[in-house]
């Protein structure tokens, strides 16, 4: 635990841990700031500008030297530093003395991608700047991609353009381009440990993995160490471990009841990394389009005629996403799939047994999630099809068999198609 008092007469060095390029001050400015404030940007920038001319290492320097750039008191610049701490741009290191001597490694910021894909970070940057916001930012950063199924690659390796005897390898790369995040510090776990008896809870029930995982969902749904050992008691189960998949739903339940809505997972849409290349314009490509580019959200909704989706319904695809892990287009397939095979219900038992099945099965894009449902329902309706050969089974998404490109379709399932993609556009 930091408990050193920073002084302006406190030597400092600035050491470069990757390599810093103009797109990361893009990226700092834009999807940092709106979290870690103007004088942690400030810093961080200041920081980079005292490692001079070849980037890697900074002259002796101190404090006070921050305090003139940045026009602020030592104490201020402390916290500044703390949060770009927090985020993964910066770590600290101190060596006691009658001058304090510290070194600051500086890391660079996520790339837009992962930053997008974050688990945390994502969900900080949406809730301080808004929806219109938040998807400016996301579009802005967006890359285009291409379908490349009819190009070869015939890109050369290295052995093949070479003699790699030639090279002399020198040494290998091993830090990280960027520093970890961590919320460790949030939740106070000997605090915890020393308000549950010994005889309820098992002594390796608070293992690094647990850790981790109470401190993500405190910072999610921003609970205390308070009210998370409250919680935690309430998960106990017979054998003294913690019931993890008991403690996220009961955490989840009191976010609502405070804060009166769900966590925006159910708003998000597909990540971009995940979706179907450009460039494929057949009634199949345009569908899968719906299906990346709408969040569960307004999928439902538009699949209810435009009411609202229900709490209890919210409740179920929230769980889809943060327990099940489901990406959001794999979700909305999830969704359009059971409500033809089930007559238009989301029996929650019937959604939990399929998006188990989806989650092992590894599904992450809406393309692979439409392939395996098809798969999956004629496995089910073998015998089924066989009696009714010849017909058309009604109850079964329009994508099923591909009927789409086929040009086998019903007059109703052309009709429900073009409806949606109408609809979606």
């Amino acid at each position: 635990m930091d408990n050193v008092t920073l002084l302006p007469a406190d030597k400092y060095i600035v050491i470069n841990k990757s390599i810093l390029t103009d797109n990361d001050r893009n990226i700092i400015v834009n999807l940092y700031a709106p979290l870690i404030g103007s004088l942690a940007v400030s810093l961080y920038f200041s920081l980079w500008n005292d490692l001079g001319y070849l980037n890697i290492i900074s002259n002796d320097l101190i404090h006070h030297h921050l305090m003139t750039n940045l026009k602020s008191g030592i104490g201020t610049i402390k916290m500044a530093r703390e949060s770009l701490e927090a985020f993964g741009l910066l770590k600290t290191y101190v060596k006691k003395g009658e001058v304090n001597e510290y070194i600051y490694e500086l890391y660079s910021p996520l790339t837009p991608q992962e930053f997008f894909n974050h688990p945390i970070l994502n969900i900080v940057l949406y809730n301080n700047i808004g929806d219109k916001e938040y998807e400016h930012l996301k579009n802005m950063y967006k890359y285009p991609k291409y379908d490349l199924k009819d190009y070869e690659d015939i890109t050369k390796k290295l052995d093949e353009v070479y003699d790699t005897s030639h090279f002399n390898i020198i040494e290998d790369l091993k830090d990280n381009k960027t520093s970890n995040i961590s919320v460790e510090n949030r939740i106070n776990f000997d605090e915890i440990i020393a308000n549950i008896p010994k005889n309820i809870i098992n002594e390796r029930a608070f293992n690094k993995k647990t850790r981790e995982f109470i401190n993500n969902l405190a910072f999610i749904y921003n609970i205390d160490t308070l009210k998370m050992l409250e919680l935690i008691r309430s998960v106990i189960n017979e054998y003294g471990n913690i019931d993890k998949n008991g403690l996220r739903l009961i955490a989840r339940k009191d976010y609502q009841f405070k804060k009166g809505s769900l966590p925006t997972l159910v708003y998000r849409t597909q990540p971009e990394y995940l979706k179907n290349p450009l460039g494929d314009n057949s009634k199949r490509g345009r569908l899968i389009a719906v299906f990346e580019n709408t969040s569960p959200y307004d999928f439902l909704k538009r699949k209810n005629g435009g009411v609202n989706p229900t709490p209890s319904d919210l409740k179920l695809i929230e769980q889809l996403c943060l327990d099940f892990e489901l990406p959001t287009a794999v979700v909305n397939v999830l969704i359009d799939y059971v409500l033809r095979i089930n007559n238009n219900k989301l029996s929650k038992s019937y959604v939990e047994t399929i998006a188990s099945q989806w989650n092992r099965a590894g599904l992450k894009t809406a393309k692979d999630a439409m392939e395996f449902a098809e798969k999956e329902y004629h496995k089910n309706n073998k015998k089924t099809s066989k009696e009714v050969k010849g017909k058309v089974i009604k109850d079964v998404p329009v994508w099923v068999d591909k009927k789409i490109e086929e040009g086998t379709m019903t007059e109703e399932e052309e009709k429900e198609l073009n409806d949606l993609l109408k609809e979606f556009k």
